[in-house]
Order: structure tokens, then sequence, then C-alpha cells
């Protein structure tokens, strides 16, 4: 079963690659055969192969359509018998604003249409401010200028670029026309996955598909680009990147790191996701790539449910719906999961795809086990109490608790019950006596799998000695 359906409610901001043209619609560039390869912490590789016709010795060399976010010290050009002198970087780029703000002391035109006549009329004026308005002399008298008149310049001031540019000095040895290749970093681009799940609790199978989703806000359209995304965080010297999993007392238990290789290209302890075309990243754009389509793997639903140290409630709570299913190559996705959300969705009595709730996930090995809560459960509740406390010693505690378990689905349940913060600041926790065998998962946590009929509730009692 196919989800296309489904995508346009899950990415509805979805721009399909395809074969770009040799440049964004409707633009020019100076761009010559580029290849992106982006990463997940707002990194990118851009490399610029173009053709240069160099003379023998010195010349500068202007590199216009770079990235507007490149970093400039990580820029290197090779190009054959030839050498970089010197490079600058022109960032200030042309808007009515600047070129006004670059005319302040200089003379310009300002030209007048008669609405009725159409003729024209032009004066000079000197430029005073542009401080929230723009200030002229007009001979001898001041003015402050409405919409009325429009400006001429005579000329662009040198350092105004209607397009971020890198100016190169290089030094070649021989004269003639040969393909330089210009490297460089640039922050603005990033990637993430989307995941599109269409759960079937009936037949215990689930439905993916996976979708890069791929942003540029770098003020620079990449024309026709080969692209690769690279799923991992290179080192930036900013600290330490998220790694997979979360906080075992924290997490929802079932989560578990593969440690299956991925039928995928890697390189260093990076996999890749090259875009089977070349492809427009346009600046501004949000663009998504299919690359996993998977059917009926085994997947299930759970119930979970949390409490805190001492925690009671006058209330019923509900339990945590929980989904999951795994990545491994036998009975699961069978690829690797670059990190991104999973929005589940289910069938319902008219057979029409429901959203039922999103989760996400990290970068997750084949061959893990995912356990994803996908929302609260409206039937299935959990009241806990703290039934007494005694005191033992000067630092030792008896604590009774009793936990209701309430069922209103038309079948029966099970519920996997954590009491957590057994070991917060202490570690000699035990548990003197429980109405059902727990699991202790962790040093802090003790697992309970509580049984509940349908239309019926059950009930758990703990004694727990501790030191508070």
């Amino acid at each position: 079963m196919r989800l296309t359906a489904l995508i346009l409610a899950a990415v509805p901001c979805a721009a399909h690659a395809q074969t770009a043209p040799e440049s964004a619609p409707g633009e020019k560039t100076a761009q010559g055969d580029v290849a992106v390869t982006i990463y997940n912490n707002d990194l990118a590789l851009i490399q610029d192969k173009r053709m240069l016709a160099l003379p023998a010795g010195r010349t500068r060399q202007e590199f216009a359509d770079v990235s507007a976010a490149i970093r400039p010290e990580t820029v290197t050009l090779s190009a054959a018998n030839t050498a970089i002198v010197e490079q600058n970087f022109d960032f200030d780029l042309l808007t009515p604003q600047k070129l006004m703000d670059k005319a302040v002391g200089q003379s310009v035109t300002l030209v007048k249409t008669n609405p009725e006549t159409g003729a024209e009329t032009s004066e000079s004026a000197r430029v005073l401010a542009n401080n929230g308005g723009t200030i002229v002399q007009v001979g001898n008298r001041i003015e402050v200028l409405n919409g009325s008149r429009r400006v001429v310049f005579g000329s662009l001031p040198p350092n105004l670029r209607a397009r971020p540019t890198l100016s190169v000095t290089l030094d070649s040895s021989s004269a003639g026309t040969r393909p330089a290749t210009l490297n460089y970093l640039s922050t603005g681009f990033g990637w993430k996955a989307d995941y599109v799940a269409l759960f079937d609790e009936s037949a215990g199978k689930i439905d993916v598909q996976g979708w890069i989703t791929l942003t540029n806000t770098t003020g620079t359209s990449f024309a026709n680009a080969s692209t690769l995304l690279v799923a991992g965080a290179p080192g930036s010297g900013s600290g330490s990147q998220a790694r997979y999993g979360y906080n075992p007392s924290r997490s929802i238990p079932g989560n578990r790191p593969g440690t299956e290789t991925a039928p995928r290209e890697q390189f260093g302890d990076f996999y890749v996701y090259p875009l089977k075309e070349r492809t427009t990243i346009a600046n501004a754009q949000q663009k998504q790539v299919g690359f996993l389509d998977v059917a009926a793997v085994p997947a299930g639903k759970a119930y979970f449910y949390r409490n805190g140290w001492l925690s009671a409630s006058d209330e019923a709570k509900s339990a945590d719906t929980v989904l999951r299913f795994s990545s491994s190559s036998q009975g699961g996705l069978g690829d690797a999961l670059p990190a991104g959300t999973v929005r589940v969705y289910m069938r319902d009595a008219r057979g029409q795809p429901q959203f039922i709730g999103e989760s996400n996930i990290g970068h997750t090995p084949m061959g893990s086990r995912l356990a994803l809560k996908t929302g609260e459960a409206f039937d299935v509740k959990v009241q806990p109490t703290v039934v007494k406390r005694e005191r033992l010693g000067a630092d030792r505690w008896r604590t009774t608790m009793h936990y209701k378990f309430t069922n209103a689905r038309a079948q029966a349940v099970t519920v996997e019950f954590a009491q957590a913060g057994l070991d917060s600041w202490w570690d000699d926790t035990r548990i003197e006596s429980e109405s059902l065998k727990s699991e202790r998962t962790n040093a802090d946590e003790a697992l309970w799998k509580v049984a509940v009929p349908a239309n019926g509730e059950a009930g758990l009692d703990a004694v727990f000695i501790t030191r508070f």
C-alpha cells in the first residue's frame, strides 16, 4: 500500500526534485558545474567548476553567484599553473536603500513626470542624508524626497554588488583557458528526514515513506547541482552534537540502537544520501525527495505510563500511546534512518487516513528498535496514590503506593507502568513487596506490565524502602 495520498497532508510545502534547467527559471548564473554536499548542522560544501580565460601573470577574477553565507576563510581554488595571491568577498548587496546611503554627499538627478502630459523635467540635487528619509539640496533649497520624483544615479558605487561576489587575485604562470574549481563551506543549508507512516492496528503492520526535506537560506540559488546529503554533523568546534537515543529514565521504553550496517554509501562515520538527479536548489525554497518506501512492516501498539517519585493524583491520567517497530533488514524498514520527524496515520471507519501523532527520532542505525509516543490514550487511565509514608530511622522510609488502572476499551490492554525516582539521590532503594513482579529496567526505574481487562480495571500495590 503506497502512501502518496498522505504526502500532501504530511509535507504541505514540498517541492519535489526533478531534472533542473541549466539555471533557475528567469535567471542567469555565473556558476559552472556545481556540486553541493549538505550536512545536518547548518553547513554545506560547495564545489563550483568554471572555465577561466587567464593571461600570464597577475589578474583579478570575480566569481559571482557564490553563497551569500560563504565562510571566506574556507575558500580554495584549484587551477593548473595558477596560485591565489589575494581574495575578497563582497557581500554588500545592491538595494535602493544602500544605493541611496552610498550617494550621501554625491550629486544625483531628480526626475519628475507630468501626470497629464507625460513630459519629464529633471534637476540636479545633492544628497545630504538618508536616515529614515532622504534629504537633498536643490540649488539653494533643502527638500525631503517623496514619491513624486524618481532618482537617477550616474553610476553604481564600486563596492556594491548585485549578487554575492568573490574577488580573487590570481598569479598564472601561463596564459590560456582552463578549468578552475572553487571550493568553500557555507552556512544557510540544512536538511532533515520526514517520515509518513500508515499504521494498520488490526494487521499489526506499518507502511512507511521517507522524504528528505532540504532548505536553502543562503541568499543564492544553485542551478542544476549534483547534490549529496550527509547524515551526520562534522565537528565544527561549537560543542557536541545530539546523539542517538534519549535519557533512559525519560524515554519511552523499547528504543534500542541497532548493530546492522545499512546498504548505503558511507564516508568516515557518516551515511550519504545522494539525490538521483541534478536539481536546482533555489534560495528560500524547501525541496523534498523520497528515499524510503516500504510496506507491511511488523509493528505494534502499546500503552505506557511513567510516574515520578511520590507523585500522586486525585484524578486518573491518560497513558501514553506508543508505536513500536524495527529498522532491521529482517522484519523491519531495512535502512538507516536519518534524524527527522515520524508522522503517523491510521484509517478511520470510512477508510480515510487520519493523523494520530508525530515523534522525532535521532540518527538511527539499521537494526534498531523504535518506540515512538504518538499521543495519549482516551480510554486507558492510571491513578497513582501514596497510601502511607513511615519513617524507619534517621534516613530510612517505607512508602506504600497503590496504582489503579482503568480501561474503557472493548479489548483488554497491557499497560507498561514505570515508577521512576528510585535512585534520584541514593543507591540502596529496594522494593519490599509488590503485588505483581517488576523488572528493574535501570537504576532509577522499576517496570510492571499490568494486564487490564476490557471495560474493567486492575490494581498494583508496591512498598518501597528508601532514604527519602
